[in-house]
């Protein structure tokens, strides 16, 4: 466990909380944890997971902004994907995932390039669900930290396996709050 991994929890843990929360600052605490996080990733070989980071704070910028602008200037409410759709992006995911981890397992020294590449496909549907405001993104979440928190484990980031597994109960509650407020709009 070094430092990085320390900070980059920190801000992990606060940002997914205020996410649960539909809270806007989840995106600059984010961002922070982002860039902590490549550096973890980076140094343990999942280059997967360093690809996500910088994807993330890519995506948390625009998440940002589309948070406090939404469509029109007005703040974007909480709302659905149609299943065919919802069912024909987890499908895409997976074949990303695929062609990912081929090129991972062939061509660098990654652990487990399968099994990371499908993380990484599975987080940045699920980053931009969340950045629409779309409430199938905690299910996908779902899917992510249960699959992250074995990974981790295995590569020692104890710390970071721990964090996914608090994520996985915040991705519970964050689908509660928001199903909540989906009925109450």
């Amino acid at each position: 466990m070094s430092y990085s991994e320390i900070a980059a929890c920190l801000a992990y843990a606060v940002s997914v909380w205020l996410a649960a929360r539909n809270n806007v600052h989840t995106w600059w605490i984010g961002i922070i944890g982002s860039m902590l996080y490549g550096w973890v990733f980076w140094s343990v070989q999942l280059y997967a997971d360093v690809t996500l980071q910088l994807f993330f704070i890519a995506t948390s910028i625009t998440g940002w902004i589309h948070w406090l602008k939404g469509q029109g200037g007005d703040v974007l409410p909480v709302r659905r994907t149609q299943a065919s759709h919802f069912f024909l992006l987890l499908l895409c995911a997976v074949v990303v995932a695929g062609g990912y981890g081929f090129l991972l397992h062939t061509f660098t020294n990654a652990w487990a390039p399968w099994l990371d590449s499908l993380i990484l496909t599975f987080s940045v549907l699920a980053q931009f669900m969340l950045m629409g405001r779309r409430i199938e993104n905690w299910y996908v979440w779902l899917a992510v930290n249960t699959l992250a928190v074995p990974l981790y484990m295995t590569r020692g980031l104890n710390l970071t396996a721990g964090l996914y597994f608090l994520f996985w109960i915040n991705a519970w509650h964050g689908l509660y709050q928001w199903r909540k407020e989906l009925r109450a709009s």
